[in-house]
């Protein structure tokens, strides 16, 4: 089994959701996000998401969108993105996932891009911008790559976009929990529940959630419900305070403990 799929069937034998973190690669800096990488394994993350600076992204909200300029200011490229993987890689065995627009991986070149991919450990790619009606010559590459597919699916998402994507998908699916960008939410939509257990019930791989998810009792409520959830913008914000880099770093860990102990309270 590969290593997303090894580690969603851990956490269901143990009664937990997967906790996925994402920070941005390059934010502050190269040598300081594989130290935010680090915090975030050593809080208990199972699968590092990271994502790709672009400077014009469609879902991402402020808090991802100011990550993204300064790891842009910064130089930070695809390459840079790919070593970084290629670093925590070299410690950990945690499922990596990148994130970002098609556009640079396209400008990179796709078969380049995957072996790059394959060759740093990546386990998955998140396009959102790319659809899975126009992915097929993505899916074919993946899979000589061994690198697995994530597609999105929004509050909007027509049974026809979920039979696409549930056909896609190798990785996990994501749902998306409101309509809109990424950023920490004090409530989360009332239908969420009910859409996350449909799309399990029909999934043929895991289903996590994403997008607005910050506090312990959203989790919670949600781990009942979802194979994994992905946290962004409320790491991404502490990975931002003005501060020494030690000092957030140890913010991350303690709240990526506290998050991921919320994953395990509840037993499906």
């Amino acid at each position: 089994m590969s290593r997303l799929e090894t580690t969603f069937q851990s956490n269901r034998t143990h009664h937990q959701a997967a906790f996925i973190s994402y920070l941005m690669a390059g934010d502050p800096d190269f040598e300081g996000s594989l130290q935010m990488a680090r915090a975030c394994i050593e809080g208990g993350a199972d699968v590092l998401e990271i994502g790709m600076p672009f400077s014009d992204p469609i879902a991402d909200g402020r808090t991802i969108q100011l990550a993204s300029q300064r790891a842009l200011a910064g130089g930070t490229t695809v390459r840079t993105c790919l070593d970084l993987a290629a670093a925590v890689r070299k410690r950990s065995e945690i499922p990596i996932v990148l994130m970002g627009s098609y556009n640079p991986v396209m400008s990179f070149g796709p078969t380049v891009f995957l072996a790059a991919c394959q060759q740093s450990g990546v386990d998955g790619t998140i396009l959102p911008d790319l659809p899975p009606e126009e992915a097929t010559e993505w899916c074919k590459l993946s899979a000589a790559h061994n690198v697995k597919t994530v597609f999105l699916l929004a509050p909007t998402s027509t049974a026809s976009r979920r039979q696409a994507v549930f056909a896609a998908t190798t990785g996990f699916v994501y749902v998306i929990s409101v309509t809109g960008v990424t950023g920490a939410r004090s409530a989360l939509p009332p239908d969420l529940v009910g859409r996350l257990e449909s799309i399990r019930q029909a999934s043929p791989v895991p289903v996590v959630v994403g997008f607005g998810i910050s506090e312990p009792s959203q989790a919670s409520l949600l781990a009942a419900h979802a194979d994994g959830l992905v946290v962004g913008s409320a790491i991404v914000s502490r990975i931002a305070e003005e501060v020494p880099l030690e000092a957030r770093a140890r913010t991350v860990v303690e709240y990526v403990r506290l998050m991921k102990m919320a994953c395990s309270l509840k037993v499906r």
